[in-house]
C-alpha cells in the first residue's frame, strides 16, 4: 500500500484545470494500457468520495472571490492532513524494457494473458498449473450447427469417443432406405474380403498368442520392431563439428527385453469400474383409451390345476382349457399336408389321363380291327364277284409267278448242296477242299458261313494279313518302345466263330437256370409247314438273320385298280381260249 498525503488544497488549485481531475487522482482499471498497473481509489481521510472531489473540483472552476473570506471550520479542515489509501499492484515494465523481468505472481499478468517475448513457463489465471485444476463437475456448454445446446454431452461423459450412444430422437427413427445402386449396398470385392480376413486373423492370433504366452512359465523373447533409419543433419556445420560430416544416418533399434525378467509392476491392484452405459432414451407415446380387444389380451386366466380340486368346485371346460395357454398358441399346420394333397391331386390327374389314353387306344384298336375285317370281307366279296364273272386278277398271276420262282431257286440250291456233298465224298476232291478250307483265315470262314472246327492239337489260327506288318516275331520280338500288354490271343481262334452269334452258357445260366438247355434245344422261328424243296439236314445258320424289305403295295391293290380301269369286261386270254375250244369242237 502506498499512502500519499496532500497538505493543503492550494496544491490542487495550482494545477491546471485539465489535470485537476485527472492528474492527482488514481487512474482507473486499465489492463494493458498502463502495462499491468492496477489502481483503485478507496477513500480519503476526510471521508469524501471520488464524486465529492469531482464536484469540489468543478466549483473551483468558478472565478475566485474578490474579497477575502475567513471561515473557522474551513481553516480547521484545511489544517488537517489529507490521506488516501490506494491498492496498487506491481506494474509490468513497458514493452521493450522487460529484459531480466520474469512474471511470477498472478498480479503480474493483470487481466491479460502471458508475455510471449519472455521464454519462461507462465500460468496466467493459473491456467495449466498442476494441482490448481477446477474440482467442479460442470461441463462447458457446447452448441451444434443450428446454435442449439448439445445436451447429449452429458450422456457421453465418461465414455470413449468412438462409442455409439443413442441420445437423440433421430436415433430412434428408422434409417432411410437407400437406392438399389447405392455404393454402401455393393458386395465387397475379393481384395477387400481378403484384406479384412487377413486383419481379423492377425488380430485373433495376437489375442491368443498373448494369452498363451502369459500362461507359460517361461516366455519366448518378444519380437522387436524393425530398425528405423533416420537421416540427421546437424545445425552446426564445419570441420570442427560432427567430425566434419554434414549428415549422419542413425539406426534406431529397440532394446532387447529379457524374457526371464520378473515383472516390474504389480497388476493385482483393484481398479474401480468405469461408469455404466447411459440408459437408452425412453420415448412415451401419448395416452389413449384401452380397447376391448386389448383388455381381453391383457386378461390373464386363473391357474387351474388339472389334477387337484380340493374344494370340489365345478370348473367350466373353457376355463380349464384356458389355463394351459392353448388360446395363446399359434396353430401351425405342417407343410407336408399341402405336399400330400398336391401329390394326390397330381396322381389322380395322371391316372385319369392314363385311363383316358387307354380308352382312346382301345377305341382306335377296335376301329382298326373293324376296318381290317371290313377290308377282308370286301376283298372276299370282290374275289367272289371276279370268280363268278371269270376274271383272273393280276395279283393272283403275279403271286403264282413269284411262287414258281421261289420253288425254282429252292430246287437249284438243293441241287447245288447235293452236288457239293457228292463231291465231298470223293477222296481227291475232299482232300483238296479240306486243304483249301484250312488255308482260309477265320474272317473268311465266318463270311462264308463255314462251321467252326475244333483243332485237337491246340494249334492257333491267325489272320494271314497280320503277318504283312514290319513288327512281330520277324523283327526281334517287337519294338522295344512299344507297350505290348498281351503275349498270346485272348481265346482260341478256332472256336471264335461259334461264340460270335451265341451267348455264353454261364452268363445265361445265372438268369435262366436249368431251363437254358431246354431253350437252346427248342426249335424257334420254325414254321409249322415247311416250304417245298427245302432241306434242313445241312449245317445250321452261322450268320445273322436276313430280312426282306417291305414293298409299298404288298397286296397289289394299286396295280389291280389300274388294270380294272383299263381292262374290258372279258380279257383277251379268255377270248383266245374260247376260240380254240370252238375250233376243236
Amino acid at each position: 500500500h502506498i499512502t500519499s498525503s496532500i497538505s493543503s488544497r492550494q496544491k490542487i488549485k495550482q494545477l491546471p484545470v485539465k489535470n485537476r481531475i485527472k492528474g492527482d487522482l488514481p487512474s482507473p482499471l486499465n489492463s494493458r494500457a498502463c502495462e499491468g498497473c492496477i489502481g483503485t481509489l478507496r477513500d480519503y481521510s476526510d471521508g469524501s468520495t471520488l464524486d465529492h472531489v469531482i464536484s469540489s473540483a468543478t466549483i473551483n472552476l468558478l472565478p475566485a472571490p474578490s474579497q477575502p473570506v475567513w471561515d473557522r471550520d474551513e481553516q480547521v479542515k484545511i489544517s488537517l492532513p489529507v490521506t488516501s489509501l490506494v491498492l496498487a499492484s506491481p506494474t509490468a515494465p513497458p514493452y521493450g524494457q522487460r529484459r531480466g523481468w520474469v512474471p511470477r505472481l498472478l498480479e503480474d499478468f493483470g487481466d491479460g494473458g502471458s508475455f510471449p517475448e519472455i521464454s519462461v513457463a507462465q500460468y496466467p489465471l493459473n491456467m495449466g498449473r498442476e494441482g490448481k485444476g477446477s474440482t467442479s463437475n460442470a461441463l462447458a456448454v457446447q452448441l451444434d450447427a443450428q446454435g442449439k445446446i448439445k445436451y447429449d454431452v452429458l450422456a457421453r461423459q465418461g465414455h470413449a469417443k468412438d462409442k455409439i450412444i443413442y441420445s437423440k430422437l433421430t436415433d430412434l427413427l428408422p434409417a432411410e432406405v437407400v437406392a438399389e445402386d447405392d455404393p454402401s449396398l455393393e458386395r465387397p470385392n475379393d481384395d477387400d474380403v481378403r484384406e479384412t480376413t487377413e486383419k481379423t486373423r492377425l488380430a485373433l492370433e495376437k489375442l491368443t498368442h498373448t494369452k498363451i504366452a502369459a500362461a507359460m512359465p517361461v516366455r519366448c523373447a518378444e519380437k522387436t520392431a524393425p530398425a528405423q533409419y533416420i537421416r540427421y543433419t546437424p545445425s552446426q556445420q564445419g570441420a570442427a563439428f560432427n567430425s566434419g560430416a554434414k549428415q549422419r544416418v542413425i539406426r534406431m533399434v529397440e532394446a532387447q527385453r529379457d524374457p526371464i525378467e520378473p515383472p516390474k509392476f504389480k497388476i493385482n491392484k483393484k481398479i474401480p469400474r468405469g461408469p455404466p452405459s447411459p440408459p437408452a432414451p425412453v420415448m412415451h407415446s401419448p395416452t389413449r383409451k384401452v380397447t376391448v380387444k386389448e383388455q381381453k389380451e391383457w386378461k390373464i386366466p386363473p391357474c387351474i390345476s388339472n389334477w387337484k380340486n380340493a374344494k370340489g368346485y365345478t370348473i367350466p371346460l373353457d376355463k380349464r382349457l384356458a389355463a394351459d395357454g392353448r388360446g395363446l398358441q399359434q396353430v401351425h399346420i405342417n407343410e407336408n399336408f399341402a405336399k400330400l394333397a398336391e401329390a394326390l391331386y397330381i396322381a389322380d390327374r395322371k391316372a385319369r389321363e392314363a385311363v383316358e389314353m387307354r380308352a382312346q387306344l382301345e377305341k382306335k384298336l377296335a376301329q382298326k380291327e373293324k376296318e381290317k375285317k371290313e377290308d377282308h370281307l370286301r376283298q372276299l366279296a370282290q374275289k367272289a364277284r371276279e370268280e363268278r364273272a371269270g376274271i383272273r386278277t393280276a395279283a393272283a398271276v403275279d403271286k403264282d409267278e413269284e411262287a414258281r420262282e421261289r420253288d425254282h431257286m429252292r430246287a437249284e440250291r438243293h441241287k447245288d448242296r447235293q452236288r457239293d456233298r457228292n463231291l465231298a465224298r470223293a477222296a481227291p476232291d475232299k482232300r483238296s477242299k479240306l486243304q483249301r478250307d484250312r488255308e482260309r483265315d477265320i474272317s473268311e470262314q465266318i463270311a462264308l458261313g463255314m462251321p467252326a472246327k475244333n483243332v485237337p492239337g491246340g494249334e492257333a489260327q491267325f489272320d494271314q494279313r497280320l503277318f504283312n506288318t514290319s513288327k512281330g516275331m520277324d523283327t526281334g520280338y517287337g519294338d522295344d518302345e512299344s507297350y505290348n500288354v498281351y503275349d498270346k490271343p485272348w481265346r482260341d481262334s478256332g472256336t471264335l466263330g461259334a461264340h460270335i452269334y451265341r451267348p455264353s452258357r454261364n452268363v445265361d445260366k445265372d438268369v435262366y437256370g436249368d431251363d437254358l438247355d431246354k431253350l437252346i434245344k427248342t426249335n424257334r422261328f420254325v414254321p409249322d409247314k415247311e416250304f417245298t424243296g427245302t432241306d434242313r439236314s445241312g449245317a445250321t445258320r452261322s450268320g445273322p438273320v436276313q430280312f426282306e424289305k417291305d414293298e409299298e403295295d404288298p397286296f397289289g391293290l394299286d396295280q389291280f385298280l389300274n388294270q380294272a380301269k383299263r381292262a374290258s369286261k372279258r380279257p383277251k386270254d379268255d377270248r383266245a381260249d374260247r376260240d380254240k375250244r370252238k375250233r376243236r369242237d
